[in-house]
């Protein structure tokens, strides 16, 4: 018996199995860290809205409901162009405080819609978006061609919206809506391969740049989460 190679094999056994765990980890922490997020972003606008005096100051000022949702963009932006400059708890910092100001956004489709009807669309959304989510986990189709797709549907969608905002067509605003879930769903799908991926490629130890590595991809399935809730808000909402 080769010793030497009984040794080899054996580590790269060891080896491979703390990589397994390593990955499967990080991969938790993902939809750990997401479910988290919305949590946070659930209570926060539930403690707004029941709060008078601030969604009052929410709806009577426009200027303070869109600085709040620049704010949430320019912490998305930051974000995902500076995430290898920030260390891990700046970066968690900065996605639970934009978990908390898009929750206080978010406000306000409790006075929108009754609160039977969010109950629904969260419970419909969680299940859309797990099956998607799975689909994109175990898949053995290559989704990675969907991204420049769905991107570009993204840019249209957001394109589409702002010119509805102008035309206020009825019409258009459905056409919007349900392409607004097609393209969330496929996004869920897409990211949900894609941070497998990642995962599997760099996920070989625990440290600062994997965990920020799964920070971004649980803010990733975060959007997607929430933009998916807010188009089928849209078709299951009952209006107050």
């Amino acid at each position: 018996m080769d010793l030497r190679s009984t040794s080899q094999t054996s580590n790269y056994q060891t080896s491979d199995f703390v990589s397994k765990s390593v990955q499967a980890t990080l991969f938790r922490n993902v939809y750990l860290w997401m479910t988290l997020a919305l949590i946070l972003t659930a209570i926060t606008a539930v403690l707004v809205a029941n709060s008078p005096n601030m969604i009052g100051a929410i709806l009577a000022n426009n200027i303070l409901f869109y600085g709040l949702l620049i704010g949430e963009l320019a912490i998305v932006f930051i974000l995902s162009a500076r995430i290898n400059k920030f260390s891990f708890q700046t970066a968690t910092l900065l996605f639970v405080l934009y978990s908390v100001l898009n929750g206080v956004t978010m406000s306000i489709i409790f006075i929108a819609f009754t609160a039977e009807s969010i109950g629904l669309t969260f419970f419909v959304t969680a299940g859309t978006f797990g099956a998607m989510a799975l689909f994109g986990t175990i898949t053995k189709k290559d989704l990675s061609s969907w991204g420049n797709i769905l991107f570009m549907a993204l840019i249209g969608l957001i394109i589409a919206s702002v010119a509805n905002w102008f035309l206020k067509s009825e019409t258009f605003y459905w056409i919007v809506t349900y392409a607004g879930v097609l393209i969330f769903v496929g996004l869920t799908a897409y990211d949900a391969q894609k941070i497998k991926v990642m995962i599997r490629q760099h996920g070989h130890e625990i440290n600062e740049t994997t965990q920020k590595l799964a920070l971004m991809g649980a803010l990733s399935l975060y959007l997607d989460f929430i933009n998916l809730f807010l188009y089928l808000l849209r078709i299951f909402g009952r209006r107050n």
